[in-house]
């Protein structure tokens, strides 16, 4: 797999506070594609879309609060 880093500034948390943060990708160049996003209050964001081309996306809020977790299965018949 084949990662990045980005370092980010003034970008809206989940929280809705506008702070700095990084965000970390990876891709295998096969479908898999990781998005995991940590801001400087606390708030996470990951999202990953797989192989077979359903997507994860979790959002979790700096105080723990879970405001998104759903996982597509488009792929499914």
């Amino acid at each position: 797999m084949v990662g990045n880093t980005i370092d980010f500034t003034d970008e809206r948390a989940p929280c809705g506070r506008f702070v700095n943060g990084l965000r970390y990708q990876e891709d295998d160049d096969a479908g898999l594609f990781v998005d995991r996003v940590a801001y400087a209050c606390g708030c996470r964001r990951i999202r990953r879309e797989f192989h077979d081309g359903s997507v994860h996306v979790k959002v979790v809020r700096h105080d723990g609060a879970v405001l998104q977790d759903e996982h597509s299965a488009e792929h499914e018949a």
